[in-house]
């Protein structure tokens, strides 16, 4: 396993992180405490979560679950110290299950304290390692939303100075050691960066935000970010939803599939989707490589990774996909996918 500097901070993580967002939903806790077994046993000590998990599918039964397992994890195993864990606190949503804190979940200090709390007692632990901004508070396009034609900001939206402002307190307190963001766009990291610098307040270690062969968005402003500011990305969704792994060529969706199970997650139902997927999984048929760790192989051999988000259903996809860090792309495999990404441009961002 290769590991990475987490930020300006004294923290490596791994550079295969271990993603849980099915666990509750998709996975039952056996099978999360099977899938971190293995993971610990493999290097991996960087865990993602968060308080809106598990989303495959949204469902107010299941909510906060994807906590609770790992939580009972690390009071069952006692490894606490050997993983670096991350979750999330969510920003405001219209959607009518995710409502955290009595439905008014806005990023102000009142309702970022009761959740690193109540994060705090479902992990079973007394600190959190990278307490992150699921998304912004203001309106801004995310989850495959382009551009902003105008502000949309209201009354009700809390200010990046508040919001840093409270966690500044919860790292005071020990109750975080460092915050990242999540979802954001390069304004709202720059605008983190400057208030860290005028008002003498913590800096983001990182950004986890989409980024993958159908989305290299993230390459065109926020890039230049992570390298100069040490603010790196933590790539989430680096197999499209699992499109880059072929399984859906030819409109076949699989029983079980996230696209089975999770019909409300349309980022990848877009026309060029299927033509550019495609093509890559060509590419690693052609080169004989694994279809999932030819796209993984990429986001890790990018030097503004912090680390690589992987997510399975099964042990056996978690086991391949771990191992990409063993993948190292050549020069004639980039050249081939840089060649479909000139025709084919970010078709899912």
């Amino acid at each position: 396993m290769d590991y990475r500097t987490l930020g300006r901070t004294d923290i490596k993580v791994s550079l295969i992180c271990l993603g849980t967002m099915t666990w509750g939903s998709q996975n039952s806790e056996a099978e999360a405490h099977e899938q971190l077994d293995y993971a610990v046993g493999q290097g991996v000590n960087f865990i993602d979560t968060a308080e809106a998990y598990p989303v495959t599918p949204v469902s107010a039964d299941t909510q906060f679950l994807t906590e609770t397992y790992i939580g009972n994890w690390i009071a069952q195993r006692g490894k606490r110290d050997d993983i670096v864990l991350a979750t999330k606190v969510a920003g405001p949503t219209r959607d009518p299950i995710r409502k955290f804190r009595g439905g008014n979940n806005r990023l102000d200090r009142s309702n970022i304290v009761a959740a690193v709390e109540d994060s705090l007692t479902r992990l079973k632990t007394d600190y959190i390692d990278l307490y992150q901004i699921h998304w912004p508070d203001r309106p801004v396009p995310s989850f495959g939303r382009r551009g902003i034609a105008a502000i949309e900001d209201t009354d009700e939206t809390v200010s990046i100075e508040e919001t840093l402002s409270a966690l500044a307190e919860l790292v005071q307190a020990g109750k975080i050691r460092h915050f990242g963001l999540s979802n954001e766009t390069p304004w709202g990291v720059s605008e983190y960066l400057r208030l860290s610098r005028d008002k003498g307040l913590p800096r983001p270690a990182s950004i986890q935000n989409a980024y993958n062969l159908l989305n290299r968005t993230f390459e065109i402003g926020l890039s230049e970010f992570a390298l100069r500011e040490h603010v790196g990305l933590l790539a989430y969704s680096p197999l499209a939803g699992g499109n880059l792994t072929g399984k859906y060529l030819g409109g076949v969706i699989p029983a079980g599939s996230r696209r089975d199970v999770s019909r409300q997650f349309v980022r990848y139902d877009l026309p060029n989707q299927a033509v550019a997927s495609a093509r890559y999984v060509a590419i690693a048929h052609a080169f004989g490589l694994d279809t999932a760790q030819l796209a993984l192989a990429f986001v890790n051999a990018q030097p503004f990774v912090t680390s690589n988000i992987i997510g399975a259903t099964s042990l056996e996809q978690l086991r391949t996909n771990i191992a990409s860090v063993d993948v190292h792309l050549t020069q004639e495999q980039i050249a081939a996918i840089e060649d479909i990404h000139r025709v084919i441009p970010d078709p899912c961002p």
